[in-house]
């Protein structure tokens, strides 16, 4: 998640799910950022599985032409043989837009269709992490599928150990503090 002085409006305050790590690069994406676009203006069959609000979220700068979507697992499901289901981690599942809604549904709580990603090259990440651009905190299941209301950002940092738990308090536009 984005740390207090990245200011960057595309990374303020952004909780980012990683979801591939490795030595070619990194991906993943905005869990907080909700657009305007419905999921059932695009992609109306996931529109049942989809959890609320039933919208698009952007999921970074890159590709933004392009939908990816993950889901969290109903405790005590699995995914396996499931076509176009791969496990992240945990609960939490990337769901090929192609596979079958109603063959997905009976396993996930719901999805999150992303509109993009954000992405690093090889040792990019890794140096803004130097830089201390970003904070390297646990995800929760439940963060994938938070209410688009809630202040995630906030939310996170809140569950975190004293005195990493204080910066919840943060505020949002510091100029006007």
């Amino acid at each position: 998640m984005s740390a207090t002085d990245l200011v960057e409006p595309t990374f303020r305050r952004t909780v980012v799910y990683i979801i591939e790590h490795n030595e070619s690069g990194s991906f993943g994406v905005v869990l907080n950022r909700l657009s305007d676009t419905a999921v059932g203006a695009v992609l109306p069959q996931w529109v049942p599985v989809s959890a609320e609000p039933k919208a698009l979220f952007v999921g970074g700068p890159v590709r933004r032409d392009s939908a990816l979507c993950l889901g969290t697992l109903r405790i005590g499901t699995s995914a396996d043989g499931i076509p176009g289901v791969r496990r992240v981690d945990g609960r939490v599942v990337m769901i090929d837009l192609d596979t079958d809604p109603q063959v997905v549904g009976p396993v996930v709580e719901g999805v999150r269709i992303f509109a993009g990603y954000a992405g690093w090259s090889a040792g990019q990440l890794e140096g803004e992490l130097r830089n201390r651009d970003w904070m390297v905190l646990s995800a929760l299941p439940q963060d994938l599928l938070a209410p688009a209301r809630l202040d995630l950002w906030a939310r996170v940092l809140r569950r975190q150990p004293l005195p990493l738990a204080l910066l919840a308090t943060h505020p949002i536009e510091v100029e006007r503090n």
